[in-house]
């Protein structure tokens, strides 16, 4: 059985955050650029503009990781977290890792006053979904999201 460490990532956790959110971009079909992946967690770190948790085995590799962004439910004029990114590795799939992050993320938000967690999936995700489900996340019967690219 492997043994999984979770915590709340800093910048000593750099290098191998950039590793796992290389491959997680690859997973959603981005080209490989660890550079640009490295660039992006270290400013989202050094401007405090997320909380990331890294998972780890026994000898400190990165089995996955999950981020999460602070903004604001008008609604519910109340601080919310949008669970962003959830990451395993494959071969550290089907080990509980995945279920452990968001666990630590629910308690991450609940320390952190946060009145709700909000994701989104891919609708082919359908292990994801299952995770999601099984932990009690409801799917949302009411909205619809939508996304507009800004032109550079």
């Amino acid at each position: 059985m492997t043994t999984i460490t979770l915590r709340r990532a800093a910048l000593p956790d750099l290098d191998t955050l950039a590793a796992l959110f290389d491959a997680y971009r690859q997973f959603y079909e981005q080209a490989p650029d660890r550079a640009a992946a490295r660039a992006f967690i270290a400013a989202r770190l050094r401007k405090s503009e997320s909380v990331l948790l890294l998972a780890e085995d026994a000898q400190g590799r990165g089995l996955g990781f999950c981020q999460l962004y602070p903004t604001f439910c008008s609604i519910s004029a109340a601080p919310v977290y949008i669970l962003s990114d959830l990451f395993v590795m494959p071969d550290a799939r089907k080990t509980g890792t995945g279920r452990q992050l968001l666990l630590a993320a629910e308690r991450q938000a609940h320390t952190d006053g946060m009145v709700r967690m909000d994701l989104t999936t891919a609708r082919t995700n359908l292990a994801a979904q299952s995770l999601y489900e099984s932990l009690g996340w409801t799917r949302d019967p009411v909205f619809i999201a939508y996304n507009r690219p800004i032109a550079a």
